[in-house]
């Protein structure tokens, strides 16, 4: 039998392992992975999303179009369109030379587009309240940008997410 809150949570958890993984990459000065990864974890974050309001499959890498897709159902999305788009951009040329005008992706990404997608990411995944090491994937708390419009659209008592209203979403 289908359980739409146990796959949400799957992707939730990797979106989260993902999220310590571009943090690793950071600080090791892996500055391309560290974007593509933060991509990544906003994306599974939104596909967790999509799983726990009930979808059976949510196909598509494009965090804009995911958060598009889910953006009148979970108001508190709306406040994430920019960073998606940010974020989008770092799907193919952090990866493969050929994405790019010139160059190598380890050599085209810095520092500063590297921290400032990891902050993006966080508020797709929140962080993480203890850090975890290898497969374990350790514990999440709900994006700040959510907490500031009101509940998780994950629902962090493993219920279904608490629609957002206008009252809710401007505590």
């Amino acid at each position: 039998m289908w359980d739409s809150a146990a796959e949400a949570n799957r992707w939730w958890e990797q979106a989260g392992n993902d999220l310590e993984f571009a943090r690793m990459a950071l600080r090791e000065e892996f500055f391309h992975q560290a974007c593509f990864i933060a991509q990544q974890c906003a994306e599974k974050a939104v596909k967790a999303i999509g799983y726990r309001l009930g979808d059976r499959t949510v196909l598509g890498h494009s965090v804009l179009v995911l958060v598009e897709r889910y953006v009148e159902r979970v108001p508190a999305l709306a406040g994430l369109q920019q960073e998606a788009g940010i974020l989008d951009q770092y799907y193919i040329p952090t990866r493969y030379p050929n994405g790019l005008p010139g160059g190598v992706p380890f050599a085209a990404f810095h520092e500063p587009q590297a921290r400032a997608a990891i902050e993006a990411a966080e508020r797709f995944c929140g962080t993480r309240s203890k850090p975890s090491r290898g497969r374990r994937s350790g514990g999440l708390t709900e994006p700040a940008a959510w907490r500031a419009n009101g509940p998780h659209p994950i629902g962090r008592d493993g219920n279904r997410p608490q629609k957002l209203t206008p009252s809710s979403s401007s505590r």
